[in-house]
């Protein structure tokens, strides 16, 4: 395993749309290991690829039940709203609030290559969304208001 350098802000490929996994490789896998230790290393919630410079749609997301690695994925079911402050390791030091379904259904593919869906609501939710975003090219600055800089 390996920590790889989280891309800023300013850096285009945040902006691009990343590819759909066709494989699950041994590539793929050290991949996902290595987002792992970044993310945790960076004490994030999320990490998604686009933030390590592969355009592939890949996320991974911890809320405190161990990381769950999310490929391919897509939101089949949401609802409500929910208004909260977010940041991003990939935009150090701005905060900002964000509104985004308070609950969302998402159907993606595992490490195994089998299809699962999760449920969410509050934290899990947000993070969701907000690593799916990352695979669209959206930075959470897009959708932010009250943006603050600490």
């Amino acid at each position: 395993m390996a920590l790889r350098n989280i891309r800023k802000e300013e850096d285009a490929i945040l902006r691009k749309i990343s590819k759909p996994i066709d494989k699950i490789t041994d590539k793929i896998k050290i991949l996902v290991e290595d987002m792992i230790e970044t993310m945790n290393s960076a004490n994030g919630v999320g990490l998604a690829a686009p933030q390590v410079g592969i355009l592939k749609r890949i996320y991974i997301v911890d809320v405190g039940d161990g990381p769950i690695v999310f490929i391919n994925p897509e939101i089949v079911e949401q609802s409500g709203e929910e208004t909260c402050q977010e940041g991003c390791l990939s935009v150090p030091g701005k905060y900002g609030d964000v509104t985004r379904p308070a609950h969302v259904k998402v159907m993606a593919t595992n490490l195994e290559g089998e299809q699962f869906f999760i449920e969410g609501e509050g934290l899990l939710a947000r993070a969701m969304c907000h690593e799916l975003d990352h695979l669209n090219g959206v930075l959470f600055i897009d959708k932010a208001t009250n943006i603050e800089e600490l």
